[in-house]
């Protein structure tokens, strides 16, 4: 199992905007401090304010902040938008599963409850339990 990068660069974003209480942050100070690239951060921006984790602000002193307190921004919210979008594998894809071995393989089933299980993991933690209480996180992405 491997992270995808827009669901790498929505945790960043996020973790940015956290470290950043209250302040309007704007793309190009969260592209420098994860090194990323300002046009994919755009898409990853645009589909974090579409799923009402961030509020954007337009204009010349526009940017972005959290929606909602970090608190109440979990993990597995961010993740199941951003990953569950792909299939984990083809035998979850429904009607569009060609594997031979499908109907009486129990492969599918421990890949459920290990999905469930993970999930239920990243449910237990906030955003805020990733910046709150890390000097050296808050350090590398608190803008002044």
């Amino acid at each position: 199992m491997r992270l995808t990068t827009r669901t790498n660069l929505a945790m960043r974003t996020l973790m940015f905007c956290a470290a950043n209480p209250g302040r309007i942050v704007r793309k190009a100070e969260i592209a420098a401090a994860c090194h990323a690239s300002e046009n994919h951060l755009a898409q990853v921006i645009h589909l974090l304010a579409q799923k009402k984790f961030l509020r954007t602000v337009r204009g010349r002193a526009g940017g972005l902040m959290l929606a909602h307190p970090a608190e109440s921004i979990t993990i597995g919210a961010v993740f199941r938008e951003f990953e569950a979008v792909l299939p984990f594998t083809e035998c979850f894809t429904g009607d569009d599963c060609t594997c031979p071995l499908v109907a009486s393989c129990r492969l599918k089933g421990v890949l459920a409850d290990a999905l469930r299980a993970f999930y239920a993991e990243l449910d237990r933690h906030s955003v805020a339990d990733l910046v709150d209480g890390n000097p050296s996180l808050q350090s590398l992405l608190h803008v002044a």
